[in-house]
């Protein structure tokens, strides 16, 4: 009986852009910020280019709407992920060691931290240190898996 096989892969292309700012702390902190708000501002443009091509034609004002909500998405994403790399690196130092708790606690310092800067109300602040020490301990531990 005749068969075929197909074997391959598949692999992403790697981009790294290595920013020097004299700080090991700083470099995680703007790259962080970039990686991240780069993958922010390219999820605006493509679902923006979703629906140009859903009502079938694009103009001017379309483009400079798409323009400034990927530098607003970009830049808020990548400003929480380069918080967060920094509170993550952060720990690392302060205790010595590299776990999953480093995340943990940086997840839960940055969803407080970014929280108190957008809220007043304290049990939001709460309930954003916990949520964003969960995802980062969660991702962590994804990590670990793979």
């Amino acid at each position: 009986m005749p068969s075929s096989r197909f074997a391959g892969s598949l692999s992403t292309p790697k981009v790294d852009v290595a920013i020097d700012m004299g700080n090991h702390f700083l470099n995680l902190t703007v790259d962080g910020f970039l990686k991240i708000g780069t993958v922010a501002a390219t999820r605006v443009l493509a679902e923006d280019a979703y629906y140009v091509v859903k009502r079938g034609n694009i103009s001017t004002r379309n483009f400079d709407q798409t323009l400034k909500k990927m530098c607003k998405e970009g830049a808020l994403w990548g400003t929480v992920a380069g918080v967060y790399v920094g509170m993550e690196y952060g720990m690392e130092r302060v205790r010595g060691t590299r776990d999953w708790k480093n995340a943990m606690f940086g997840g839960a310092l940055t969803g407080a931290l970014i929280s108190a800067a957008c809220n007043k109300n304290k049990d939001k602040v709460l309930t954003d240190a916990l949520t964003g020490g969960a995802i980062a301990t969660a991702a962590t531990f994804l990590n670990y898996l793979t």
